[in-house]
């Protein structure tokens, strides 16, 4: 089901590549294993687990538990403000997985803008929750006005946020465009928008093993990941852009983050 606030993506489980071996059930069993740990510390953090620091070692865990290994360079998703006082950075991404949240946790904690339902996900939705998320009803166009208002609030005080505008998960890094909304928070704030594109890969090569599509349960997603070898996530910040045109923002940073890409579907 589609509408204007949720489209509806041409991607489907069917778009899920297969063919890479497996790991054996011992190995499978040892990941969950040490998924299981993960989330046991991470539940008795509790409080605590909403440190920066503690949030993104709790996600490498994860990713680490699952065998996904991360890759990124040192440098930061929030663009450091030339003045005290200098708005948050509107971080924004394509979005193919719900591993994409901890990928980018583990690289750098940030506020979350997320569909209501990740909140209630096994394994995300907790550390999306002490990430200080901010989650809306992706169908309702009438509270968009209000989430804008908040999302520029929220950048105004310093405090980064992370949001995926293609509003559903895609096979490949092209599909979907990039709604506008959220960049108009960015425009109001004056804040800086980080656009990053993130991509995954089995072997060295471009894989939708991670890809969460269609009406696929997130228990289904999961075990695929789990049972992946030598899967690997690339995160790849690129140049901030600044401006007062949320259509020119949000053109130019679907550019960024799907240069030199070609679309999932023609």
């Amino acid at each position: 089901m589609s509408s204007a606030a949720a489209p509806a993506a041409l991607c489907t489980p069917a778009c899920v590549t297969r063919s890479a071996p497996e790991v054996p059930p011992g190995e499978l069993a040892r990941r969950y294993a040490a998924l299981a740990y993960e989330i046991g510390v991470s539940v008795a953090q509790g409080e605590r687990l909403a440190e920066p620091r503690a949030l993104r070692t709790r996600a490498r865990g994860i990713l680490g538990a699952l065998g996904v290994r991360l890759e990124a360079g040192p440098e930061r998703l929030t663009v450091t403000g030339a003045r005290p006082g200098s708005p948050g950075t509107l971080i924004v991404a394509n979005h193919i997985s719900w591993l994409d949240v901890v990928s980018l946790l583990a690289v750098e904690p940030v506020t979350v803008l997320a569909k209501r339902e990740v909140g209630r996900w096994p394994v995300v939705g907790g550390l999306a929750r002490r990430a200080g998320s901010q989650f809306i009803d992706r169908d309702g166009l009438r509270q968009l006005p209000r989430v804008v208002a908040e999302l520029a609030s929220t950048l105004r005080s310093g405090r980064s946020v992370l949001v995926f505008p293609q509003a559903t998960t895609w096979c490949s890094v092209a599909g979907g465009r990039f709604r506008r909304a959220t960049f108009q928070a960015a425009a109001d704030a004056g804040a800086p928008v980080r656009p990053v594109t993130i991509r995954y890969y089995r072997h060295g090569v471009r894989s939708t093993t991670a890809a969460f599509l269609g009406d696929e349960t997130f228990g289904a997603s999961l075990h695929r990941v789990a049972r992946a070898r030598e899967l690997a996530v690339r995160v790849t910040p690129h140049a901030p852009l600044r401006g007062s045109d949320r259509r020119e923002l949000a053109a130019a940073a679907q550019a960024a983050v799907g240069a030199h890409e070609m679309p999932a579907h023609v």
